[in-house]
């Protein structure tokens, strides 16, 4: 597959996550009036989910017979380049919010870009291979 191809779905799954994340966390901040710390970490986690699903189906298929991971080492590098692109999101969002004094939301957002950029570079090189 063109690597053009692959950045294409995987920024269509990532706009599909960061919809996803938005929701989680408005549901959470404004409705449920939980802390922005908490309501970013519930959000990744569930669209998580949505994202592995996708990454192995879609974004990253591999033919079964070239494939050099199987399904548990996929999930557990899959984990570990979540952990990877959400600690560097998560850092991002604390200077935001808590150095620069930016709006929580709008944290969260840009925060989706740092995010996206570790977590396709990740799964690219690591998991999907």
């Amino acid at each position: 597959m063109k690597e053009s191809v692959r950045i294409f779905r995987f920024t269509v799954v990532g706009t599909l996550n960061a919809l996803i994340t938005a929701l989680v966390v408005w549901l959470m901040m404004h409705i449920h009036e939980q802390d922005y710390l908490l309501a970013n970490v519930v959000a990744y986690i569930v669209a998580q989910i949505h994202n592995f699903i996708w990454s192995k189906y879609w974004i990253f298929p591999l033919d079964t017979d070239a494939k050099k991971n199987s399904i548990w080492h996929q999930i557990l590098f899959f984990v570990c380049a979540f952990v990877m692109a959400y600690t560097a999101q998560f850092l991002f969002l604390l200077l935001l919010v808590e150095v620069f004094h930016c709006n929580e939301y709008l944290a969260q957002f840009l925060g989706l870009f740092v995010y996206g950029a570790v977590n396709f570079i990740a799964n690219r090189r690591i998991t999907f291979r």
